[in-house]
């Protein structure tokens, strides 16, 4: 296993995040019915091959969050089972 020195930042903020979170609520956590139509819109207009250079951008950070909450969910769970 990695020293604590060799993970990502983002580990360590997961294991913060999973100790004090309220694991029912984090799961069924959800993006804002506004936050998922701009969501769609995005990956409509990727899929037409007709993004922005800034919508671009902007995808990739809802990439990079889903990912991190993906992740932060997962950890919860694991840590509520022990």
């Amino acid at each position: 296993m990695s020293t604590a020195e060799s993970l990502p930042v983002y580990e360590e903020l997961l294991d913060l995040l999973a100790d004090t979170a309220n694991v029912d609520r984090l799961v069924a956590f959800r993006l804002s019915d506004k936050r998922q139509a701009r969501l769609d819109e995005l990956l409509q207009r990727s899929r037409d091959g007709q993004l922005t250079e800034t919508e671009r951008g902007e995808l990739e950070e809802f990439e990079r969050l889903e990912h991190l909450g993906r992740m932060l969910k997962a950890r919860a769970r694991q840590k509520q089972r022990r």
